[in-house]
């Protein structure tokens, strides 16, 4: 039977299924955090991410089960960097190189147009070649790399940025919109898109 997935906007009753995932990468080099946040932590940020950004889940509907997520949140504080959003992923392990990556950063992407986001930002851990081909998949090109950023798993890690282009750099853009700004009927219309044309792999 083949597997029927689902993307859809992530709610705060996600936090457990999604801290199951993101545990998966607490030990490792991928994320920089040390410790796995409670699920009252991780029930603020997915409650406050996405009031500003959209924030994905994709669910497989055979084992009615989250197998992965990805969001934008804000890349830097400054007025000036409220047209640029940051984008992160997870996926469970067993359902890597699916093609599920590039389905979620897809529809992701696409909903970050209609706030105003001009260009979309991620920070990868070097030597992370799965991420690596996400990215340049996609069309990003590295932006710059910050040296020994970070230090984990007994070492110093460098972390790329990778960034891409979404829509026109015109004159005196107009203030970003938050995500819960947004017609309901548009986001509805972008996500039944990539779901209705979704081909398992």
């Amino acid at each position: 039977m083949r597997e029927k997935m689902q993307i859809r906007l992530a709610t705060p009753e996600d936090s457990s299924a999604l801290l199951e995932i993101y545990s998966q990468y607490i030990e490792t080099q991928t994320t920089f955090e040390y410790a796995l946040p409670s699920k009252q932590e991780f029930t603020k940020r997915i409650a406050g991410i996405g009031r500003d950004y959209p924030y994905l889940v994709c669910e497989c509907m055979n084992e009615r089960k989250i197998i992965g997520y990805a969001y934008a949140h804000r890349a830097m504080l400054r007025a000036a960097y409220q047209w640029n959003a940051e984008l992160s992923i997870y996926l469970d392990r067993n359902f890597i190189s699916r093609g599920l990556g590039k389905k979620l950063y897809a529809c992701l992407i696409e909903l970050l147009k209609p706030q105003g986001i001009r260009t979309v930002l991620a920070s990868v851990t070097a030597h992370n070649p799965r991420s690596d081909a996400l990215h340049k998949s996609f069309g990003f090109e590295i932006f710059g790399i910050y040296r020994n950023a970070g230090y984990k798993c007994s070492d110093w890690h460098d972390v790329i940025i990778y960034g891409k282009q979404i829509a026109p750099y015109d004159n005196a853009p107009k203030p970003l919109i938050p995500f819960s700004k947004l017609p309901q009927e548009q986001i509805a219309g972008i996500i039944a898109r990539f779901n209705q044309s979704w081909q398992p792999q």
